[in-house]
């Protein structure tokens, strides 16, 4: 199974990927991660657009290709984005789980959105004015959506687990 978790930046997306991941026994890819690690390369003249899910895309493949279930954790903010799960979950003949993490409490998510901390080296956290005016296309068919200003962590993960 692919499990793929979406959403704006501060929403709690991956702390819910990284539980998931670690109770279900999957593998963790996180975009943020291998985006830095490419920038980090300096192999790319300029910003990595969207290599970092293309890189995501193949790790995610060849995992579900040897019987892992994959966690990935990621904004997804494009249909092109969200279509290129599909095609990897089509791929390796796998269900897919989308799931939208948002935080309808705007206090809250703006709260978290500026108290993180950078836990990726050489990665800035985004501010509050990046992630209000992130792009995030509204998907076609609504995802599973975990509101995390109404649940908490436990209880978000309790309930992802029962699409699992």
């Amino acid at each position: 199974m692919l499990i793929v978790f979406s959403g704006l930046p501060g929403t709690g997306k991956t702390t819910l990927a990284r539980e998931v991941a670690r109770q279900a026994g999957a593998v963790y890819l996180r975009i943020d991660v291998i985006e830095q690690a490419l920038r980090g390369s300096g192999v790319l003249a300029g910003d990595v657009g969207a290599s970092g899910y293309g890189v995501a895309n193949a790790l995610a493949l060849s995992n579900l290709r040897l019987g892992h279930k994959v966690v990935a954790d990621c904004v997804n903010p494009v249909k092109e984005s969200r279509a290129a799960w599909l095609a990897v979950a089509t791929a390796a003949g796998v269900e897919l789980l989308d799931i939208q993490v948002v935080c309808s409490d705007r206090q809250e998510h703006r709260r978290r959105v500026e108290s993180r901390a950078g836990d990726i080296p050489g990665l800035v956290p985004p501010s509050w004015q990046s992630v209000t005016a992130h792009e995030y296309e509204v998907w076609d068919e609504v995802p599973l959506t975990v509101d995390t200003a109404s649940v908490t962590v436990d209880q978000a993960v309790a309930l992802i687990l029962t699409h699992i």
